[in-house]
């Protein structure tokens, strides 16, 4: 997953931002922009334009997290907010306690820390809002 590049979307009236500089980090990201490009319910989306504040766990300080992505739906009730993370499953569960702790089983739990301070700040502000927060595996991007 370590593709990167620029998009360059076939639909930059849709982009929430300055369609000159979207980039993906992954090939995940980019296959995610090219559908929210072309779907017709999206009506309009955007790549780390949101800044979502959240108290870190490993250093108990404030930062900043950028969603991969924010999407406007058109649906049968009208236009829905949708803030979207996309992650490998692996990263999107608690780590299975080791036996032996090594680094990178340290690395794993603060990795997944960190990611669930994220996510709960975003949910919270999805929450007050009105949009939902949802995050995107392989399984859901059908990807093996």
């Amino acid at each position: 997953m370590a593709y990167s590049g620029k998009f360059f979307p076939k639909n930059p009236n849709k982009y929430m931002g300055d369609p000159g500089n979207i980039f993906y980090r992954s090939l995940w990201e980019r296959k995610v922009m090219v559908k929210f490009d072309l779907t017709e319910s999206v009506v309009s989306w955007s790549s780390e334009e949101i800044i979502v504040p959240y108290l870190s766990p490993v250093d108990n300080k404030w930062h900043r997290y950028f969603p991969d992505f924010f999407i406007v739906l058109e649906t049968k009730e009208g236009k829905k907010g949708v803030m979207i993370e996309v992650k490998p499953e692996k990263q999107t569960k608690p780590p299975t306690k080791k036996a032996k702790v090594t680094r990178s089983y340290l690395n794993e739990v603060m990795t997944w820390g960190v990611n669930e301070a994220k996510w709960n700040a975003a949910r919270e502000l999805c929450s007050h809002k009105g949009w939902e927060f949802r995050i995107l595996t392989e399984k859901e991007l059908n990807i093996k």
